[in-house]
């Protein structure tokens, strides 16, 4: 049980919220940053709140919803943003590129900027405007319904679309990666878009920081297997990365 009133009501505010800094939780209590630090120590190990790197949001295992928008984009933002560093490298200039939905792959079509040439089919409405500030970047949306909490664009008008063209690499974010390497999501029209990036890249690239592993959600969109990279920021259990070495997976751990 949480040991003062403070504790509650920051229990309370992270449910409201979801993810929230530590900054904005201690100007919000007016308290100073390490009590906030000590106050959500304590939540955490009673299972109350998760901590996260720069704040918190409270437990939920529910495999029907997925995290906000809000709390997904600055979640664990220094991981993606290493992440995507690094991903990039493996994409020329010139080439051209799937990019889904997901806060992931917005950090990464950031890191694309530097790019010459691309061109770039998206169901990501945050993705595009990105890179449509590029002039040299061919930039083109996905026709289907805009999921309007996070800017995705989904459907079966979205998935026909996708599956008119070949490119020459897809890159993929994901809700939830189980410990068998089950790929994982909350909405099974977002789902089928992804398989119909698999399916129509010649070079699939997964990007998931550790916050996606062990956990859960309702839709399986395929196996871990499927992939040609894999992005990640901390080391695989020796299940997954005997997995990924018998599927000859490239994995590649950006710590």
């Amino acid at each position: 049980m949480p040991q003062n009133t403070r504790q509650v009501a920051l229990v309370k505010h992270l449910q409201e919220k979801g993810f929230v800094g530590i900054e904005e939780l201690a100007l919000h209590f007016d308290v100073t940053p390490q009590t906030i630090r000590r106050d959500l120590n304590y939540l955490d190990e009673i299972n109350l709140v998760v901590r996260r790197h720069g704040g918190a949001e409270t437990t939920n295992t529910s495999t029907t919803a997925n995290t906000s928008y809000r709390s997904r984009k600055i979640m664990n933002l220094e991981s993606k943003e290493a992440i995507a560093k690094e991903l990039v490298k493996i994409i020329p200039n010139g080439a051209s590129v799937f990019i889904n939905i997901g806060t992931t792959t917005e950090t990464i079509a950031r890191a694309l900027m530097n790019h010459q040439d691309l061109n770039i089919v998206t169901n990501n409405i945050h993705v595009a405007t990105i890179l449509s500030a590029k002039e040299d970047f061919t930039v083109i949306v996905a026709a289907g319904e805009v999921r309007h909490k996070d800017g995705g664009i989904i459907g079966e008008a979205t998935c026909d679309f996708i599956s008119q063209f070949q490119m020459d690499y897809g890159i993929i974010g994901i809700s939830a990666i189980s410990n068998d390497g089950s790929l994982l999501d909350f909405d099974f029209r977002e789902v089928k878009v992804a398989q119909a990036i698999i399916d129509n890249s010649d070079c699939i690239i997964l990007a998931a920081d550790h916050s996606k592993f062990g956990k859960s959600a309702m839709v399986k969109q395929g196996n871990i297997t499927q992939v040609d990279h894999l992005y990640t920021d901390q080391k695989l259990s020796p299940e997954l990365s005997e997995l990924l070495a018998m599927s000859k997976v490239q994995t590649h751990i950006i710590e």
